[in-house]
């Protein structure tokens, strides 16, 4: 069935909700779960074109995306981490093809109308360029 999952984390309360749901499948299938976390700030969108130093924003990203990494692997998954800089959507839908992912999962907000506007919909513009099955829930409050 699934053999790798990619699993975009946002370094919020929503990323327990998309694991906690992915980890039985990851098992049940044999998985390897790909994390990927999307730095998206000023420094981090900007970072290859003006050839930045690493913002503190990245490293923290950095460090919590190896703490996820770190935990699923001593609970036995293979799981892999990737950071990536940009625009959110754009990042996930690039790694889900670089990666050979063949599904993606993410949690949502459940933002509507203003909310999208203001927020951006990651979500929406991921499902419409994704060529693969794309996961998703609705993070816990």
């Amino acid at each position: 069935m699934y053999k790798r999952i990619l699993v975009a984390v946002e370094r919020s309360d929503a990323d327990r909700t998309i694991i906690d749901h992915v980890k039985p499948l990851a098992k049940m299938c044999g998985a390897t779960l790909v994390l990927l976390h999307v730095a998206d700030g000023w420094a981090a969108r900007a970072y290859d074109e003006l050839n930045l130093r690493e913002s503190k924003e990245i490293r923290e990203d950095r460090e919590y995306l190896e703490g996820l990494r770190a935990s699923l692997a001593s609970e036995g998954f293979a799981v892999e981490a990737r950071l990536a800089k940009g625009d959110p959507a754009d990042e996930i839908v690039r790694a889900a093809d670089a990666e050979r992912a063949d599904l993606v999962a993410m949690a949502t907000h459940g933002h509507r109308l203003i909310k999208d506007i203001i927020l951006g919909a990651t979500v929406d513009k991921v499902r419409h360029l994704l060529k693969v099955p794309v996961l998703l829930l609705q993070s816990r409050k």
